[in-house]
């Protein structure tokens, strides 16, 4: 079950590739390319994105910032932490992409703060509507890799 509640007979176990240092490694080099070249601050909504941010901004030399799902209610009391996000050029970087609701709900706490990612990038689009749906919230979706490339469709 994916997290829309949809059903997919096809699960990437995006763990594997998220575990392995080389491998992750490489896919953040692959990446890279996909930065805007205006991007300042990498952003990665918890929990998939943050390995991927992390290790993109390794390669590209540009700070991370992670968002939660919900500030915590003590420390910073934030949801986004590291790198400050407040009048920079950003992205969104997630790991697989099915409904875009991840993103779409990290894009609603930070449009409420006036901050707005320019593009989301990602490993994966399994091509079942999350390019849509960003598209219709007024975010281009970058993708390294397709559900068609990877499945060989």
């Amino acid at each position: 079950m994916l997290r829309s509640g949809k059903v997919s007979d096809t699960y990437f176990d995006k763990y594997q590739f998220e575990a392995d240092p080389r491998l992750l490694r490489d896919i953040a080099q692959e990446m890279a390319s996909l930065v805007p070249r205006h991007a300042q601050v990498l952003a990665g909504p918890e929990m998939g994105g943050i390995p991927i941010v992390t290790m993109l901004s390794q390669i590209t030399g540009l700070p991370a910032a992670f968002i939660r799902k919900e500030p915590k209610e003590y420390g910073t009391c934030r949801y986004a932490e590291g790198a400050s996000l407040v009048g920079r050029r950003f992205v969104l970087v997630e790991d697989v992409v099915s409904s875009g609701g991840a993103i779409v709900d990290a894009l609603t706490k930070l449009r409420a703060d006036n901050l707005s990612p320019d593009a989301a990038l990602c490993v994966i689009d399994r091509e079942t509507g999350g390019r849509e749906a960003l598209a219709a919230a007024g975010l281009p979706l970058r993708a390294l890799f397709t559900y068609s490339q990877v499945a060989g469709v």
